[in-house]
């Protein structure tokens, strides 16, 4: 049976094993890592899943924001990731189960926008499609048919022409 619960600091080593084990150890130089440098990850989202009382999965989130192109205000965003489970696990649900429950909490915390990269056969299990997202920038590379997207609120976000931007400047400078 999958149990989830929030992550906690205790829980870093055995996050940081689960990851090197099932996303490897070049996973930090993604574009999507450039988003975390600097940054917390939204703690209210962070899970843990634990079978058998062992950590097999983890998610995060990642505040970062939207600017359209050519606009000064920015939309906040949220970046799903790392979603990662033991490889001894895949195919259990343990993923699947993490965003679901993640999801609805961001939902029901007032989150919008819920961006990643990935595959899309297993996330739009979940909802994500990649719909209004090929023009959507991310600073680096990224193969554009994997960047994704799921409207948590029902808004007509249409297409997403404009750039996914950090919020560490934000943190830094306290803005």
């Amino acid at each position: 049976m999958i149990k989830l619960r929030p992550a906690l600091e205790s829980d870093q080593p055995d996050i940081e094993a689960l990851l090197h084990k099932a996303l490897g150890p070049d996973r930090q130089t993604k574009t999507a890592y450039k988003f975390r440098d600097g940054v917390p990850p939204v703690a209210e989202l962070g899970r843990v899943a634990l079978v058998d009382g062992q950590l097999r999965g983890t998610i995060s989130y990642w505040p970062v924001r939207f600017r359209k192109l050519g606009a000064q205000k920015t939309v906040p965003v949220l970046l799903l990731g790392p979603l990662a489970v033991d490889p001894d696990h895949r195919g259990e649900g343990v993923g699947i189960e993490l965003m679901v429950k993640t999801l609805e909490v961001a939902r029901q915390l007032g989150h919008r926008l819920v961006i990643l990269v990935g595959d899309l056969e297993y996330y739009e299990r979940v909802g994500f499609h990649r719909d209004g997202t090929a023009k959507l920038r991310l600073p680096g590379p990224v193969d554009q048919d994997r960047v994704l997207m799921i409207n948590l609120q029902g808004e007509d976000f249409g297409t997403l022409d404009g750039k996914l931007e950090s919020i560490r400047d934000e943190l830094e400078h306290g803005t």
